[in-house]
């Protein structure tokens, strides 16, 4: 049980953390600006800045203190003695299935090898012989003509084991990569060496709130932002007017310093790995 003062200091805490977090993210929407990095996350996954906001404490803890009743709005919380929280029993079927589905996806994700060749050659296909105007980023240079482009691809490495990634290959790029990811077969290939698979630990973590944890779900994001950002470096788009330096994958020096980088996102979301298997366990449990 969270005293009162507790919990509102915890809530305070996670929104304040979340305000520097999202960096200017509302500012620039009221604009009408579009960031490439500092937005992704916000376009690609359809998790509201607001609702990364708004903290709940996850299965396991109850509330106490008046205000901890503003909570019963959500259809998940039930009053309990003195206080109120979150019950895994309102869970309804759909979501219960799908929170299996990811205990096994999550488990196999983190017992398969890492695998760290890849090189963020991902990026490069998605922009392998495509047309200027249909290039997704297309309102930001790159960093070499088409026809240098498609030699690095070429002769790149084309091992992606992300389905997420390989579907915004560009057609021609497709049957270069030597796996061919589909939905389906997600649980058999994805590997905790992925960057896409270490940022996407985000969104399975959204996918269960409330009852995941803010500060889980605010730790995933934090460790998807810094993601996002070594995967634009290491693209073919030039961001240097928006401050990101190239990592260089078309040279031995920029493919040490990516896997180095690709080593340490591996190592930091195995721990948030397990804790988003934690809240699976919790709602999948029999009562």
């Amino acid at each position: 049980m969270l005293a009162e003062s507790v919990w509102q200091e915890q809530r305070r805490a996670h929104e304040a953390r979340v305000d520097r977090l999202i960096d200017g993210q509302r500012e620039r929407a009221s604009r009408g600006q579009k960031h490439p990095v500092k937005d992704f996350l916000f376009t690609y996954y359809s998790f509201r800045p607001a609702w990364l906001r708004r903290w709940h404490p996850g299965p396991g803890v109850i509330l106490a203190g008046n205000t901890a009743r503003d909570f019963l709005r959500w259809s998940e919380y039930r009053e309990v003695g003195q206080g109120v929280q979150i019950e895994p029993a309102a869970l309804p079927d759909k979501r219960r299935a799908f929170a299996r589905w990811l205990e096994t996806f999550l488990s196999t994700t983190a017992a398969r090898p890492a695998f760290f060749g890849c090189f963020g050659w991902h990026e490069w296909a998605m922009v392998y012989r495509q047309a200027p105007e249909e290039i997704r980023h297309n309102a930001h240079p790159l960093r070499f003509p088409p026809d240098e482009i498609a030699r690095i691809v070429e002769s790149g490495p084309g091992c992606c084991t992300h389905y997420d990634a390989f579907r915004f290959f560009t057609t021609s790029a497709r049957p270069l990569n030597r796996l061919q990811p589909t939905r389906e077969s997600a649980v058999e290939l994805d590997q905790r060496g992925c960057l896409h698979a270490n940022m996407d630990l985000y969104k399975w973590a959204y996918k269960l709130a409330p009852f995941t944890p803010s500060e889980l779900i605010a730790d995933c994001f934090e460790l998807a932002r810094a993601i996002r950002e070594v995967d634009m470096r290491a693209s073919p788009y030039d961001l240097q007017h928006l401050g990101y330096s190239p990592i260089k994958i078309e040279e031995a020096a920029g493919r040490t310093e990516y896997e180095t980088l690709q080593r340490d996102f591996a190592a930091k979301g195995q721990p948030l790995r397990a804790r988003l298997l934690n809240v699976t366990q919790k709602l999948t449990r029999k009562p």
